[in-house]
């Protein structure tokens, strides 16, 4: 019988074949374009994956005090149910969005939807406080594959003719999750109790998850080999880990503390060292040569400033309805929807008309709305009626629909294909920082403000007259910080393609 073995091969064909299958394992046909009813399809699993993961950012708040009675707890330890899911979230968003370049989007993005359902289920069964922050930090490693990757999948299956609007509906979708989140948490745990606000994700995820596997075509993935860079990785999940963390400490102990001054140092001693490793590295975890594109790096830092500017306003604005107008929480907490439900409306639209209109101008005049609405609401005194309240503010709420899906669509339009997961995982990136950095920063200057009129350490027993100067003075410092982020996009090379 013939032996395959004894038939000798060419040296140098063998490294032509290895070479060849080598290319065709890491790379994709390009995506095959899609009718509308299958776009339509990926939206709705894309979608759902990303409101899970905004909704349960604010869902857990409201049932904290339930959870502290209910696991025999006491509220600091009930906190880390929170904060675990936010730093497991802000830390590793690099890297998975560099794995989705890597190994392709869908399978990761299918991946942690899974992971985010089984971990809600564990939530919802948790015998102990202890094993519901353990579920809680599992879960956020899950959001960390939706929240980073599906924009980035929206982007490659959409022509670029249609990428506006489809980024605008994901961006309503974020903007829902965040507004309903507290609601939807009172609503479930008034009707089934606190366990029902993470089953709840269950039969979503699975439905989800059986979307994404029969509509969403494969990632695209660049051809040739690509390496894993470990230490930045590394780098990059200390840097991202010990800055949420110390900001989170700088909140409760302030920034004088020892440990947050340690822990802001260890992330400020990780970026230089991230940004020296990533420079010498031939397949870095982060190609810093993409900020050299003005469109990227302009874009990411007005996203920055205007997630600064927000995180701010819903810390500050309930300490106005509550100790000043003395509104129910029920009230208050519809009242602090209106924005997020106006821009949330608007994205669409405002993605088809920067489709048709260009970027920039949309972005533009979404500021200017907002930079408005900041200035109307600085006016707020004790005559302002609900009325009176919800015109700034849907003011407010325009402006941010206008600018969000146009500057995402921006942001995803900047960079090769090939590198879109590593844009929307920088893009999620400037969303967390800038409100880690607005939570700290504005709810500082604002308790400053008031203190500085009550002659008080302590925000919580401050008069009326007090956080009314707080709260005027904050809002127009946050007029100040969009309009950081206008002149930015008005820079010398900011002129975008329609």
């Amino acid at each position: 019988m013939y032996n395959v073995h004894t038939c000798p091969v060419p040296t140098s064909l063998k490294n032509e074949i290895g070479e060849f299958l080598g290319r065709m394992s890491m790379s994709k046909l390009p995506i095959q374009p899609l009718s509308e009813l299958q776009k339509l399809g990926v939206l709705l699993g894309i979608g759902l994956g990303v409101f899970m993961s905004t909704l349960d950012v604010g869902i857990i708040n409201v049932t904290l005090p339930t959870l502290v009675k209910s696991l025999h707890t006491i509220f600091p330890e009930a906190e880390w149910a929170v904060l675990s899911y936010t730093l497991v979230s802000s830390s590793f968003v690099l890297l998975v969005t560099r794995w989705g370049d890597m190994w392709g989007k869908k399978f990761l993005y299918l991946g942690g939807l899974v992971l985010f359902t089984l971990s809600s289920l564990l939530c919802g069964f948790a015998p102990d406080i202890n094993w519901l922050i353990g579920f809680r930090a599992l879960q956020g490693l899950g959001s960390v594959f939706l929240s980073g990757l599906g924009l980035a999948i929206i982007t490659e299956v959409f022509p670029t003719s249609q990428r506006g609007r489809s980024v605008g509906i994901i961006g309503s979708v974020v903007s829902l999750g965040v507004a309903l989140g507290p609601s939807v948490g009172g609503l479930l745990l008034g009707l089934a109790g606190w366990r029902s606000v993470f089953l709840v994700n269950v039969p979503l995820g699975i439905f989800a998850s059986f979307i994404v596997a029969k509509l969403v075509p494969p990632s695209t993935i660049a051809v040739g080999k690509q390496l894993f860079d470990p230490l930045g990785a590394s780098l990059a999940l200390i840097t991202l880990g010990s800055f949420a963390l110390g900001m989170t400490q700088g909140q409760r102990y302030g920034f004088t503390s020892l440990s947050t001054l340690l822990l802001l140092a260890i992330a400020i001693f990780g970026l230089v060292s991230f940004i020296l490793t990533e420079i010498r590295l031939e397949q870095p975890l982060l190609e810093l040569h993409l900020f050299r594109n003005q469109h990227l790096s302009r874009n990411l830092f007005s996203n920055f400033l205007v997630y600064i500017v927000l995180s701010g306003i819903l810390l500050v604005t309930p300490f106005f309805l509550e100790r000043v107008k003395h509104y129910p929480i029920v009230e208050v907490g519809i009242l602090l929807a209106v924005q997020s439900i106006i821009s949330g409306l608007i994205a669409p639209i405002s993605g088809t008309l920067s489709d048709r209109y260009g970027s920039q101008l949309i972005g533009l005049v979404g500021l200017g709305l907002m930079i408005i609405g900041c200035l109307a609401i600085s006016t707020f005194g004790t005559q302002v009626t609900e009325w009176s309240y919800i015109l700034p503010f849907s003011i407010f709420g325009l402006g941010f629909g206008l600018f969000r899906s146009p500057n995402d669509s921006t942001i995803m339009g900047a960079v090769p294909r090939e590198r879109l997961g590593i844009a929307s995982g920088l893009l999620s990136l400037s969303r967390t920082c800038g409100v880690t950095v607005g939570i700290s920063v504005i709810g500082a200057i604002f308790a400053t403000l008031s203190n500085s009129v009550a002659n008080s350490q302590d925000i919580a027993v401050a008069p009326p007259e007090a956080i009314i100067a707080g709260f005027q003075g904050t809002f127009r410092l946050c007029a100040i910080f969009l309009s950081g982020a206008a002149l930015a996009l008005v820079g010398k090379d900011s002129s975008l393609e329609k």
